[in-house]
């Protein structure tokens, strides 16, 4: 049976890879999340998640805010370009319920795809 999970190959995982994102890249935010993202030449989108402990003290917040980030990014990948996506949560991330949290990064996804699709015009 195959994993519903997040292949190896759609994560940022290196250093680099996350400071490539911080020094130039494009930039989109919300209430709850902030993302940075950039072309990539691989042919399909990947994620990185900066969630640290300003966000939250308490690693259990942390950790349902990672699953829910990644839950969505799953389910939206293939229709996103191919960039390297970085989502950083912000203060006001702990403490929203989780479809509240969904529906923000939906939108972001969507400011995504709007953006992506006016530069390639």
């Amino acid at each position: 049976m195959q994993s519903a999970g997040l292949p190896r190959d759609a994560r940022l995982r290196r250093p680099a890879e996350f400071a490539a994102l911080r020094s130039s890249s494009g930039r989109a935010g919300g209430r709850c999340f902030h993302m940075r993202y950039r072309g990539n030449e691989l042919g399909h989108a990947r994620l990185g998640l900066a969630i640290s402990k300003r966000v939250s003290k308490r690693a259990v917040e942390r950790n349902r805010i990672k699953r829910l980030l990644r839950e969505s990014f799953r389910r939206v990948r293939h229709q996103l370009p191919a960039v390297d996506l970085m989502v950083m949560a912000r203060e006001q991330a702990a403490g929203v319920p989780g479809p509240d949290l969904l529906a923000e990064i939906d939108l972001l996804w969507k400011k995504l795809l709007a953006t992506r699709s006016e530069t390639v015009r």
